[in-house]
Parts: C-alpha cells; structure tokens; sequence
C-alpha cells in the first residue's frame, strides 16, 4: 500500500508555500518603499485558499505542451492574478502606496503564520515516519 503525501500531508504544503510567496511580495514592498510610483502589492490567503480549492475539485489543471518530455504542472498557478494592490491609507506626495509600518507588521505575522504551518508540516512528516516504522 503506498502513501499519499497530497492526502497525508492536507493543505500544509501548500500554506507553506503561499507564506513564502508572501514574504517575497512584502519584503518586495519594503525595499520599494522609497520608489516614486510604486504601488504596494499583498496576496490575500482567503482568494488563494479559494482558488486552490477550486482547481483541486476539477483536478489538475492542463497546459498546453510544445514536447512530449514536459512533466505535468502541479500546485499554484504562476499567474499573478491572486496578487492584489494594496489600497493606501494615507496619499503620498510621490504616489508611492507603501506603509513601511504597515509592511513590517505583515512581515512579521506571515513570518509567524509560516512557522505554524512550518510546525505543523513537520509533525505530519513525524507522524508518517512513527507510522512507517511501526511505533
């Protein structure tokens, strides 16, 4: 009988993997925050949990392939369309939308929602192994 690591291991992966997409986006927004023009940019869990819902529910998503060689896609899309602009709270004279206050303190609660999932995906592979052994 073999395992299932998509159904032993549940959603963790993929929250593991939106965190640190995540952290890229926001510490992008930080380095940005003295760029004239640049507008603050976030990813919303909730429209990405929804998407990835709904692409598991009709299963794999297909892509056209040029090579019978290409593996088959799986996981998030690529696309940008989960990613969100953030919407200022106060104007700025050079039109930039970063709050760098703001930024670090969603920094710092993905930074702690990563360690969660982190956790939590370390004690499902804990699990699988106490199972495999036997114990």
């Amino acid at each position: 009988m073999s395992i299932s690591f998509d159904k032993a291991l549940g959603i963790h992966e993929q929250a593991l993997g939106f965190r640190a997409k995540r952290a890229e986006v926001l510490a992008n927004n930080i380095a940005n925050a003295d760029t004239p023009n640049y507008k603050a940019r976030d990813l919303d869990f909730a429209s990405v949990l929804a998407a990835q819902n709904e692409q598991n529910g009709k299963g794999a998503f297909g892509l056209q392939t040029t090579s019978s060689k290409h593996i088959a896609a799986q996981g998030f899309s690529s696309g940008d369309e989960t990613l969100q602009y953030r919407i200022s709270t106060q104007p700025s004279l050079d039109q930039n939308t970063v709050d760098a206050q703001i930024e670090q303190s969603n920094y710092a609660e993905n930074s702690v929602n990563f360690q969660a999932s982190f956790t939590l995906l370390n004690s499902k592979f804990k699990g699988l192994v106490s199972a495999l052994r036997g114990e």
